[in-house]
């Protein structure tokens, strides 16, 4: 047989050795592996670590994590950028207001500083918006609407939704860009009813308001969105993930925290 393969006996038997042994970092590689297909294959290295640590209660340095993807061709799936624009046009009555947060995203208390914007999301041959409002200090998601139009309803229940967890708005700082729904005299009538402060971006730059750019990101790159039928489908899978992304997904910057851990956590420590 070994003449047939045209191999070595010597060669033979090695193999026959070490055939029931298992590769080096394989019970790792295992671990790895099945939280990456987990997360879709959407995972980087950072996500891997903390789901590690937090729910195998297994700690492994960053560098194997990154050398055992590599080794074994776990791929991260690489988020696309939005090829969509804003369909409304805006008329003389809208009107824009100043940068107050200018990129200062760290060091904010829980509900000071929110950030709204809206993203489309194509499935099926149709386009759902989705609209929501980010808390800049804890990450969380704390309201959102999804809408199958772009009318200005979308914006104002999205509001409304904010309502549902808090009561007292007064001078909190909501940060959007310049669209023509946030620029509009309705929004910014209701914004002023609940006594907060308005802040944008400078125009057509998406890093002014990156916050809840990133959450946008995340979720096309996390969520089958592009598989659902019906918007009924795509509305169920995205509140899904929304309490996912605010009470599971770990995040590094948040002390490996989930938003609502981290909310806890910074209410906790004022007190």
């Amino acid at each position: 047989m070994c003449k047939i393969a045209n191999v070595s006996r010597a060669g033979y038997y090695k193999w026959l050795k070490n055939e029931d042994k298992k590769p080096k970092d394989y019970d790792d590689y295992i671990l790895i592996k099945n939280i990456f297909v987990e997360g879709k294959k959407k995972l980087g290295w950072r996500s891997i670590r903390m789901k590690l640590e937090r729910e195998e209660k297994v700690i492994i340095n960053h560098k194997k994590i990154i050398r055992i993807k590599n080794s074994y061709g776990l791929i991260t799936k690489i988020r696309r950028k939005n090829p969509y624009r804003d369909m409304i046009k805006k008329t003389k009555e809208h009107r824009v207001f100043k940068n107050i947060v200018n990129r200062e995203f760290k060091n904010k208390k829980p509900r000071e500083v929110l950030c709204t914007d809206i993203s489309y999301l194509p499935f099926s041959n149709k386009i759902a918006y989705l609209s929501v409002v980010k808390d800049i200090s804890t990450k969380e998601i704390v309201a959102w609407k999804i809408s199958n139009n772009l009318k200005m309803n979308l914006v104002l229940d999205t509001v409304k939704n904010i309502e549902k967890n808090d009561t007292n708005f007064k001078n909190i700082i909501i940060h959007s860009d310049q669209g023509a729904h946030y620029t509009s005299p309705v929004f910014i009538s209701e914004i002023k009813k609940l006594k907060m402060v308005q802040s944008m971006s400078r125009k057509g730059n998406c890093l002014d308001n990156s916050p809840v750019e990133s959450f946008f990101g995340h979720l096309k790159d996390e969520m089958d969105y592009k598989k659902c039928k019906s918007f009924e489908e795509i509305k169920v899978l995205t509140e899904e993930y929304i309490k996912y992304y605010n009470n599971e997904r770990y995040q590094w910057n948040l002390n490996k925290m989930t938003p609502t851990e981290y909310r806890k956590f910074l209410l906790n420590k004022d007190n």
